[in-house]
């Protein structure tokens, strides 16, 4: 399973930035045999992507702190404020490091719309319901967008692996890796959701509040270790980015040529007529 400490290799700067490294508009490099370079840029990209451990302490804290609190006193007001003080307050750690914000500013909102539901409704298990269904949506959006021939996981790391939509139609074998991806992700998920909506309509807040802590990093890791296995057995990435620098310093190249040679035809021309 790929190591979350973060690598030393700056690939999605390695995944979450930067991986591929072909220079020039040719073929895809020969397909990694699973190990060194390519191992390193897929773990440095998943990451990257996914927040690596201090992305899911951003995820878990609020919840976990909303669960706790509402454990022990039953105040609904209580636990909200303080589940979405945390999450503003590891924003705005990230923001003052900074560092990116994305995975805190999304723990952010989702906090923020757990806490306006469960104020609007007055039901504390509402805190939980916004987080449910958009888990819900997810997995919906993972297995029609395989179906539809764009894997959403493809959408997601492409860009963090500098390939953008290559994968479509430029390498078969990388497309099917983020066909299989998807349908990890989403089945994970939906699996996730069967679990947890029963638990929406017959448990009480706590009991729900606790089980989907329990759910909330196992199933994330198992689907990023099976997007890991699928991308590392897979062709490398395109490095369309790599493309358009080399094409563009060939152009550039080329003009330098031909102002070259002008320069010096005109030279001699001069010599001729003097």
């Amino acid at each position: 399973m790929p190591s979350y400490d973060r690598p030393t290799t700056d690939p999605h700067a390695a995944a979450g930035a930067t991986p591929g490294t072909d220079p020039a508009p040719a073929a895809p490099a020969p397909p990694d045999d699973g190990g060194g370079a390519g191992r390193e840029v897929t773990e440095a990209a998943l990451f990257e992507a996914f927040g690596g451990v201090r992305g899911l302490v951003e995820t878990v804290l609020p919840g976990l702190l909303f669960v706790a609190i509402f454990t022990v006193n039953k105040d609904l007001h209580v636990s909200a404020i303080a589940a979405l003080a945390v999450s503003l307050v590891l924003a705005a750690v990230r923001l003052v490091r900074k560092d990116t914000v994305k995975h805190a500013f999304g723990g952010v909102f989702g906090v923020a719309f757990g806490v306006v539901f469960a104020m609007m409704t007055g039901n504390a298990k509402d805190f939980y319901l916004p987080g449910m269904l958009y888990t819900l949506g997810l997995a919906v959006a993972y297995m029609v967008t395989t179906l539809a021939g764009v894997p959403l996981i493809g959408l997601i790391l492409g860009p963090v692996f500098k390939e953008n939509l290559s994968w479509r139609t430029r390498n078969p074998g990388r497309k099917k890796a983020y066909a299989k991806a998807s349908w990890a992700w989403g089945l994970i998920l939906l699996g996730k959701c069967a679990i947890l909506f029963p638990l929406y309509w017959w448990a009480d807040t706590t009991q729900l509040g606790w089980v989907l802590i329990a759910l909330k990093i196992p199933p994330f890791l198992l689907a990023v270790y099976l997007t890991w296995v699928f991308l590392v057995k897979a062709p490398p990435p395109i490095d369309v980015f790599a493309e358009m620098e080399a094409a563009e310093l060939a152009e550039q190249e080329g003009k330098a040529a031909l102002a070259k040679d002008g320069g010096g035809s005109t030279t001699g021309r001069h010599r001729r007529e003097s």
